[in-house]
């Protein structure tokens, strides 16, 4: 019962896919986004084999020239670290953000449908949160229970769902109004598959472009914690880690720390310009459906 695709003049309306790689900003955020997640996902896998030094292997003394990008402060494979240490921050962000947005659209739907006191408290107690920085709860909830990869999952992935609870109550405001949506009440359709088969499906485009935005913060944010020494613990070979461990020498070893903040930064930047162009595609099908 949910909403029919709507064809216009004749023609089948091109794919969602297809609509975001038409955008300059969709091609390039995601061509950045594949070049680091092959280096993440085949350097974990190859670091050794391509590299000669496992990432925990001493290969010589501290920020001495030996291999492709020298040593670091313990006499590592600054290399084999790099190829390794982009694997965890993906899975804990992707994690993460997943978390997040299943929780906050499930308590924004909720809201939105249910409204009145369960609306009003889902959302305040959302707004308390937000009152919080991001930051601090995740430092907070570290300094409790220790800097854990399921700690470092569950707060960040918590922090992100008032966020998205807000997007998914206005998208579910959106559309309750709608004529399947009061057809589904007419026959009597239970809430639970109200909310998963009739709202769920027409509210994705403003959720996925929210999940991109949230999958950037994930990642800017464990890179931050690991950069203080509250993420990824030693020796685990983990970008932001590298960025710590390795600044003391950046005038004269700076290979440490310049090749995962910039493998940071493109990931970031790719991510943010895939957002884009799905925000971008979005509104394109909300404008032909129209």
């Amino acid at each position: 019962m949910s909403q029919p695709a709507l064809q216009t003049s004749g023609t089948t309306a091109r794919p969602f896919a297809a609509r975001v790689w038409d955008q300059s900003s969709g091609k390039v955020g995601t061509i950045l986004t594949v070049i680091v997640l092959l280096i993440a996902v085949l350097g974990a896998a190859f670091a050794e084999a391509f590299t000669g030094y496992s990432p925990t292997q001493f290969v010589g003394e501290p920020f001495e020239s030996i291999g492709v990008f020298g040593t670091d402060d313990l006499g590592r494979s600054i290399a084999s670290r790099f190829l390794a240490g982009g694997l965890l921050l993906l899975w804990y962000s992707v994690a993460a953000t997943v978390i997040g947005v299943l929780i906050g659209a499930i308590m924004g739907m909720i809201a939105a449908y249910t409204g009145g006191f369960f609306d009003s408290l889902i959302m305040r107690t959302n707004d308390v949160v937000l009152a919080f920085p991001q930051l601090v709860l995740a430092l907070l909830a570290i300094v409790i229970f220790g800097p854990t990869g399921w700690v470092l999952i569950l707060v960040i992935g918590l922090s992100h769902a008032p966020r998205v609870a807000r997007v998914a109550r206005a998208a579910t405001l959106s559309v309750t109004s709608q004529d399947y949506i009061m057809a589904a009440q007419m026959y009597a359709m239970p809430r639970w598959q109200i909310l998963s088969r009739e709202i769920f499906p027409n509210i994705t485009g403003p959720i996925a472009v929210e999940a991109g935005l949230r999958l950037t913060y994930s990642i800017g944010t464990i890179a931050s914690l690991s950069f203080l020494g509250l993420g990824m613990q030693p020796p685990t070979a983990d970008w932001g880690l590298m960025i710590n461990e390795n600044r003391i020498a950046l005038s004269i070893q700076p290979w440490g720390v310049l090749l995962p903040v910039i493998a940071i930064a493109i990931l970031t930047v790719g991510t943010n310009l895939l957002a884009d162009a799905i925000a971008r595609a979005t509104a394109t099908t909300a404008t032909q459906t129209s």
